[in-house]
């Protein structure tokens, strides 16, 4: 790799921690996280290891999606502070070598945000045409599409029926209060443009980027086939991926991203694959985009509240294919958590989460080739918790879930079991600093935001810092290895090999580069293995593990129940 494109590629090299501000730390104690709890809390995020930090939007809203909703893309929601509280932030995290990307929300902005303001007040104003305003027809919306949070996507205008009694509609795929901007308007796209270029000259290292392959839509508007007893249809036939967004997003990232030294990391499911090059390839839309086929491998094809069983085979080909295609293309960047996401170890082990299933996840995914994000919590090994009601749900994706499971006919039991292993609020609990009231996210006790996950009793930082067998102390080890080790090369940029092996439990594969072999091998059962490799090599050091001293063998190793291992082999 020449100096020119290292320089370019800087991004490859770190290792990425996300975090949700409402829940990281509250330094005013009002029961909300903010940005100077982040500044605050440097110090740890530092000496975990990590050196980049992409933060949920902080940007000014309303916050009926928890900040996913943007009424002002220039100003700060003052829950997390001011421009001052960011400016102070960046050049903290500047002094300990810690990178910062923001969250970019560009498909829709807030209902509150002055632009929709502007269209409401008056439908002959150019901001008409920064949104999907549309007729509807015979006493019914424009289409019959469902949003991805229940009830239609379209919205009534009051007081603008036509002649023929027609009403006025605006696009919503998300809430209500999120509608739609239209990407069809080349002066909605120079706003968001000059936006961009604003923070990115701020000093800022770059976007996480939002729903980003929502942004084109299919122009006829048809009427979907009913896959549900509200009437509708979901949206995303005709909302996502569309033919013709390749050039909404070369557009956006000549005018932006390749003006700047910065990264970008796009949300884009159900990508197919055969559009990676573009999107990630040399001269590619983004650095490198997030890869759900694995990650939502546990949802019931066409519902978001029915979780359905998975094999380990099934995780194995979602995770070989995966790495296969990015490997091809790009750069990947592998993850097991997020804001949208339940916690790990519950998803892939149920009844089997703990210390021990959380390392093995940890060593799984942290040395695929990408650049690995770590979602807060995740490196204690912080597990779901359970709800005993929906009203105890702040997630409005959760509560939507609820309401349609009773009416496609579970019961509130059924339902109520579904929506607590899915829902968003299970990675959204505060963040456990200690085993104090509110795991030490307000230092005195106050009503948070969401209601604590109970764990924190157990699971928190202060039980673990000073923990070498813990899963925060395993997360340093991992970091280390791949970051400041002889074998950091290898471990970065070194080539992907699946490794065969005929056992339906066992995960495993290979990093090498000219210099070192390196073996991943992972026992998702709860028995021994007796594992041989069918290719002819043998384990030389261990370099890590979740449980001392494995057995090796001439060509192969024998596991204990939920045993990792990362060796160097010859």
């Amino acid at each position: 790799m020449n100096n020119k494109k290292e320089h370019i590629e800087w991004w490859k090299k770190e290792v990425a921690y996300q975090i949700y501000p409402k829940s990281f730390y509250d330094s005013n104690n009002d029961g909300i996280g903010d940005l100077n709890g982040i500044t605050e809390k440097l110090d740890y995020l530092s000496d975990l290891g990590i050196t980049l930090i992409w933060i949920c939007p902080i940007f000014k809203s309303p916050m009926d999606d928890n900040g996913y909703d943007i009424s002002d893309y220039y100003d700060i929601a003052p829950e997390f502070g001011t421009l001052k509280d960011l400016d102070n932030l960046i050049k903290e995290a500047k002094k300990r070598n810690i990178k910062i990307i923001l969250d970019l929300v560009i498909n829709h902005t807030s209902d509150e945000h002055e632009w929709f303001q502007e269209a409401l007040k008056n439908p002959e104003s150019k901001y008409r045409d920064y949104y999907i305003f549309k007729r509807g027809k015979n006493g019914l919306p424009p289409t019959n599409w469902r949003s991805h949070f229940g009830g239609s996507v379209w919205e009534k205008i009051e007081g603008e029926r036509d002649k023929d009694g027609n009403e006025m509609y605006y696009l919503h795929l998300f809430t209500k209060k999120q509608p739609d901007l239209n990407w069809e308007n080349p002066e909605v796209r120079k706003e968001l443009y000059k936006m961009v270029n604003y923070w990115l000259e701020k000093g800022i290292a770059g976007f996480r980027i939002d729903a980003i392959n929502s942004i084109k839509k299919d122009q006829r508007y048809l009427d979907l086939p009913v896959d549900g007893v509200d009437g509708l249809g979901f949206n995303i036939k005709y909302t996502l991926n569309q033919t013709g967004i390749e050039e909404f997003l070369e557009e956006l990232s000549n005018e932006t991203f390749k003006k700047y030294n910065c990264v970008t990391v796009a949300e884009t499911p159900d990508l197919e694959y055969d559009r990676y090059e573009k999107f990630i390839g040399e001269n590619g839309f983004f650095s490198m985009i997030f890869d759900f086929n694995y990650a939502d491998l546990d949802m019931e094809e066409g519902t978001y509240f029915r979780r359905r069983n998975f094999t380990v085979k099934e995780l194995k080909e979602k995770i070989f294919q995966s790495q296969k295609i990015i490997q091809k293309y790009g750069w990947g960047a592998p993850f097991l958590e997020n804001h949208d996401q339940p916690r790990s170890i519950d998803k892939y082990f149920g009844e089997n989460a703990g210390e021990l299933t959380a390392k093995l996840l940890g060593s799984l995914f942290f040395f695929l080739k990408g650049t690995p994000f770590i979602y807060q919590g995740q490196e204690l090994g912080i597990s779901n918790f359970e709800r005993k009601s929906v009203e105890e749900f702040d997630d409005i994706a959760s509560k939507d879930q609820y309401y349609r499971a009773i009416k496609e006919g579970y019961s509130p039991e059924e339902a109520l079991y579904h929506v607590n292993r899915r829902s968003r609020d299970n990675s959204r609990t505060p963040f456990h600093w200690n085993a104090n009231e509110n795991g030490g996210f307000s230092e005195i006790p106050v009503k948070t935001w969401i209601k604590m996950n109970d764990s924190y009793k157990n699971i928190n930082v202060a039980a673990q810092i000073k923990n070498k067998s813990s899963v925060l102390s395993y997360y340093k080890k991992m970091i280390r290895l791949r970051q400041n080790s002889k074998y950091s090369n290898c471990l970065i940029f070194g080539e992907f090999i699946p490794v065969s092996i005929e056992n339906d439990e066992v995960i495993a594969y290979l990093r090498t580069d000219n210099e070192h072999k390196i073996i991943c091998v992972n026992n998702f059962s709860n028995k021994k293995q007796d594992i041989k490799f069918s290719v002819n090599f043998k384990i030389k050091e261990i370099l890590l593990t979740n449980i001392e001293n494995p057995e090796v063998k001439e060509n192969g190793i024998i596991l204990n129940p939920f045993q990792t291992i990362l060796a160097v082999t010859e």
